[in-house]
């Protein structure tokens, strides 16, 4: 399983999705920010199933690895 997001777009990510799963222990949110985890854990793992499919790549060459 090869890196294919770089390291701005992962600590977007890890932000956007511990700002959104926040919601949900606050109170005001619905299931659906549950979904959050989805962008945390694609930032921390540091690789997009769909990213995949489609041969999309924002990480260097040199951040990849196998």
């Amino acid at each position: 399983m090869k890196k294919n997001i770089g390291t701005v777009e992962r600590v977007i990510r890890v932000i956007v999705g511990i700002g959104v799963l926040s919601v949900a222990f606050v109170g005001k949110g619905t299931p659906w920010t549950y979904l959050g985890i989805l962008p945390l854990l694609t930032g921390v793992v540091g690789w997009c199933p769909p990213y995949a499919v489609f041969g999309i790549s924002t990480c260097k060459a040199s951040d990849q690895e196998k």
